[in-house]
Formats: C-alpha cells, structure tokens, sequence
C-alpha cells in the first residue's frame, strides 16, 4: 500500500503550506535555527564529552559533564520537535528519501552510544560516538540536496 495519500493530506494541510511558503522568519527558517540549536546542545556537549574521554581536558572530571544532561535532553527534544516540522514541510521529500533513514539510524545509534558511555567511558565508544554524530550531521545536509520526490506528484529535478 503506498503511502502517497498519506503524504498529501500532510503537504495540503495548513501547517505543512506555512512552514514552505511562508515569507516569516518563524516558519521553516526559524524552525530549521531550532534544529541546528538542538543540534549544538546534544551533538555538541556529547563530542565535548567524548573529547574528554579521548584525553583532552584532563583536569575536568569525566561525571563533570552529568551537570549537562538536561541541556542534552533539551536539544534531543528541541530535535524531534523541530525534525517533526521539518519532515511536515516535505514528507514525501524526507520519507522517501534513503539518506533520511540512514540519519534517524545513525541517531539512534550514536543515542545508544551516548548511553553506554554515560555507564562506562571507554575510548572505542567515544570514537563510535563522534563518528556516529559526525555521520548524521552529514546526512542531515545530504537531505538539502538529495531526493527522488520533492512532493506527492512533483520529481526533483
């Protein structure tokens, strides 16, 4: 069963209209700045973990960065908020596309990544985690430029 009639009622719905055509700073522009915050906050305190991890820093106590935890989960949640939006825009873009799965995928990953090291620092996990997050960040600009189907019945060109 395709999944097309799903993908249109998203992209006919007022929301999805307004994060596209709007001119508002507040629609995908500043959606997209809340993703790229979100990003900095959990990508960006996890590297700054896995860092330390690797030997840089050494005078900061590894459970240092436990006081960081809740700005971490805010940007996880200011992610899937945002990412929400964002696929709302597009989601027969970001849906059909393969290099969408593999960024959820390498989230995923690098959160399981995250979790283990939180339980034990070891320096292969923080290798996998700066890969890990390196890779999905990379497949998160990939998706500006890659795509079969930009909308229900539009191919990208």
């Amino acid at each position: 069963m395709s999944a097309d009639p799903l993908f249109a009622w998203l992209e006919a719905s007022a929301f999805s209209i307004w994060m596209r055509e709007s001119p508002s700073l507040w629609a995908f522009p500043g959606i997209l700045a809340a993703h790229t915050v979100g990003l900095g906050l959990l990508a960006g305190l996890n590297g700054a973990l896995d860092l330390r991890v690797l030997g840089v820093a050494p005078g900061v106590p590894t459970d240092a960065f436990r006081r960081y935890l809740p700005l971490m989960w805010l940007g996880l949640w200011m992610n899937v908020v945002s990412g929400i939006a964002l696929v709302i825009a597009y989601p027969t873009k970001a849906l059909t596309n393969p290099v969408f799965h593999l960024k959820l995928g390498l989230i995923v990953m690098s959160l399981l990544v995250l979790r283990a090291t939180l339980r034990k620092p070891t320096k292969t996990l923080a290798v996998l985690s700066l890969a890990g997050w390196a890779a999905a960040i990379t497949a998160g600009r990939l998706l500006a430029y890659t795509c079969s189907r930009l909308m229900v019945d539009e191919i990208c060109t």
